[in-house]
């Protein structure tokens, strides 16, 4: 059989064994519920506000007028998005039913941008209890697309907003966390509300339940990272792509920081609370294999073939792997059946505009 069959299984719970497959809110994402303004740019417009091509950013002043500009494009696409909510969205997709296994917390305004949010998280079936405010209006991601390439400058908002006394801490809130096990925040909520994180995370831990961390985007291993180091401690499963690897390795002062095996055998081996699971390190890398640590080895999973011309786009590439990931390891699945999984509902998602799907998975 394979290597990691015959190792005690880190990622598996088995305290649900048997019922995984009919759990409601089995599933916890946290994070910044966003709405996707997408349109196809050019390098003028590009360079006007100081994007890069391929990227993720936060909005600075000097965006605010490009979300104008942006919405007045000719083919400008609205989709709900925010990459926590993407990726528990995907995985209810991949579910199917029952209805409303995955829970999203978040926070958006009172506003007509804010209804969409709901409506769609309705409509995929997510059990999504939002913190609503009157501050400020619901956050938006501008996505920026040049033939493959795609700049993204989030506008936080709302989900900047988000309140742990006014929303986690609440008890019908926080009985939905206590019912989960498996929890899933991207890092970009670490710009947020780490303390949140935090006692989500000390809560799997505690209790021997899934706790699950993206690296997100660059500039959190950068501008976050004593945010980030305070819950590494708690991660039982690390997601990120080659570029976050890379500068994740960087700041945390790895050598040979090339090699993406060498970093992820590095990540797994930072200090941990729970030690009954092994750390997982999950990094994916476009087009080329990912890269697992399974016990003491590291794998290489290559991806599903894609021909170049039908490839749509990729943005939330990275939020359908881990949905479909997270939708095998909620039903407690081995960890090459969830990249199987989350290679599949990636390549699903980069045969179409923004992070959306077909009615229902073609997926054994």
């Amino acid at each position: 059989g394979p290597p990691w069959e015959s190792n005690p299984q880190p990622w598996r719970c088995t305290h649900h064994a048997g019922v995984a497959n009919t759990i409601e809110n089995a599933l916890f994402g946290m994070g910044n519920p966003l709405l996707d303004i997408s349109a196809v740019v050019d390098k003028d417009f590009l360079d006007k506000y100081g994007l890069k091509p391929n990227d993720q950013i936060l909005a600075e002043d000097k965006h605010k007028a490009m979300f104008d500009e942006i919405a007045k494009k000719s083919k400008v696409e609205y989709h709900a998005g925010g990459s926590t909510q993407n990726s528990v969205k995907i995985a209810q997709w991949m579910i199917q039913t029952p209805h409303k296994v995955a829970t999203f917390f978040g926070c958006i305004g009172t506003d007509h941008f804010g209804e969409i949010l709901k409506q769609k998280a309705e409509e995929a079936h997510v059990d999504a209890r939002y913190y609503q405010q009157t501050q400020e209006p619901t956050g938006t991601c501008a996505a920026c697309i040049t033939g493959d390439n795609r700049s993204l400058v989030a506008n936080l908002a709302a989900a900047n907003c988000y309140n742990k006394e006014k929303h986690l801490d609440l008890d019908g809130n926080w009985e939905l966390v206590e019912k989960a096990k498996v929890y899933y925040i991207a890092g970009f909520f670490l710009t947020v509300s780490p303390e949140s994180i935090l006692k989500v995370a000390k809560h799997a831990s505690e209790n021997n339940k899934i706790f699950s961390l993206n690296l997100s985007a660059p500039f959190i291993s950068q501008f976050f990272k004593e945010a980030m180091m305070k819950v590494m401690p708690y991660v039982d499963i690390l997601f990120g792509n080659e570029t976050e690897a890379a500068t994740f390795a960087k700041e945390q002062g790895f050598e040979e920081t090339d090699d993406i095996a060498e970093i992820a055998r590095r990540a797994q081996s930072l200090p941990k609370v729970n030690k009954k699971r092994q750390r997982v390190v999950v990094f994916t890398q476009g087009k080329d294999d990912t890269v697992a640590t399974i016990g003491e080895k590291v794998t290489m999973f290559s991806v599903l073939d894609i021909d170049q011309n039908d490839i749509v786009d990729t943005n939330g590439a990275g939020d359908a792997f881990v949905g479909g990931f997270l939708s095998e390891l909620v039903q407690e699945r081995t960890l090459e059946e969830c990249i199987r999984a989350g290679h599949y509902a990636a390549n699903v998602i980069i045969r179409r505009a923004g992070c959306t799907f077909p009615e229902k998975p073609d997926f054994p």
